[in-house]
């Protein structure tokens, strides 16, 4: 189950990988919520994230409607979905930025995390292609500032870096 630390993940941009990062997350047994940028994102990351979470319910419980149902519910229960950043950060303990291969909006991004999330807050980017270091140089707090890349699809790929 979820770590003592870290007991809620901001998952910023509901898209393919967010989404994912979010349903492997919630499955894990923390408290996460997708941030995106309007209700329509946040439509698709929700029946993204619901869809994948049913998918693995159905290979967890072997068969057993009852136990199927439970790990669905408690992981969906688990899983809340926001446009208001400034909010959600405020109240997180890992951020994963998941947002398009963009460095100036990932800087813009992460200027406004460094400001807004606690002291405590992990900030991290999901890219595979961008200096982390040029996604923090707009930020004060480089020490809580790293890489975690998950593979696609996040579902199925038991290996992050």
């Amino acid at each position: 189950m979820a770590s003592s630390s870290i007991k809620h993940v901001t998952v910023i941009g509901g898209g393919v990988m967010g989404s994912g990062i979010a349903m492997i997350t919630a499955a894990n047994g923390y408290r996460v919520t997708v941030v995106d940028v309007n209700e329509e994102a946040i439509g698709r990351a929700r029946r993204q994230v619901e869809k994948d979470l049913r998918r693995m319910a159905q290979h967890v419980s072997k068969g057993n409607e009852q136990a199927e149902n439970k790990f669905f519910t408690e992981a969906a229960a688990r899983t809340m979905y926001s446009t208001k950043l400034k909010e959600v950060v405020t109240a997180t303990d890992l951020v994963i930025e998941a947002i398009v291969e963009n460095l100036e909006q990932k800087q813009s991004l992460f200027k406004i995390l460094d400001q807004v999330a606690p002291p405590h807050t992990i900030l991290t980017s999901n890219t595979s292609s961008l200096s982390i270091a040029e996604i923090a140089s707009t930020a004060a707090r480089k020490d809580r500032i790293g890489g975690l890349h998950f593979f696609n699809p996040v579902p199925l790929m038991k290996l992050i870096e």
